[in-house]
């Protein structure tokens, strides 16, 4: 399997990524991929960045998976694209209105996945959270960096 990915900018790649496009060339960056997976921060640069430019830059095979934010996708863009066999359909685990509302037609698409905001969860996650908080505490009592900061100026955990 072929991976890429999206960043602020582009850079070559690395042990995970054939390469990283930058956000300026998400419609370059989608082109190729049968399978187009979501995870962005909910930032003023990423609202509505999957957009009807970027589902009309798919491949009519390709399906699209949203673990991200939901306001980082035009939802109406998205259900038409599926309903019109532009893209071949999606996964979805985020929406802009949550839950996502009866009336949405999302529910409707035969091709689309809905789950309830919980691609995160896992078994375990409970003490994989206190496991976190604990060594933060002592990272913190000890003068240590802390893990899994995020920053306030982008809205998200850099990597």
């Amino acid at each position: 399997m072929v991976v890429r990915g999206v960043g602020s900018t582009s850079r070559g790649g690395d042990d995970v990524f054939l390469g990283v496009y930058g956000t300026d060339e998400l419609s370059s960056a989608v082109a190729w991929a049968d399978y187009v997976v979501n995870v962005l921060p909910n930032t003023p640069g990423t609202r509505a960045m999957f957009d009807a430019s970027a589902f009309g830059a798919m491949r009519p095979h390709a399906r699209f998976v949203n673990v991200g934010r939901g306001s980082t996708v035009d939802e109406a863009a998205l259900t038409e694209a599926v309903a019109e066999g532009r893209i071949s359909g999606a996964a979805l685990d985020v929406f802009q209105d949550e839950p996502l509302p009866d009336a949405s037609p999302l529910w409707d698409l035969p091709n689309v996945i809905v789950s309830p905001h919980m691609s995160g969860d896992f078994a375990g996650w409970r003490e994989a959270l206190v496991e976190l908080f604990v060594d933060n505490l002592r990272r913190y009592l000890g003068g240590e960096p802390l893990r899994n900061v995020v920053d306030k100026q982008r809205g998200y955990v850099p990597s």
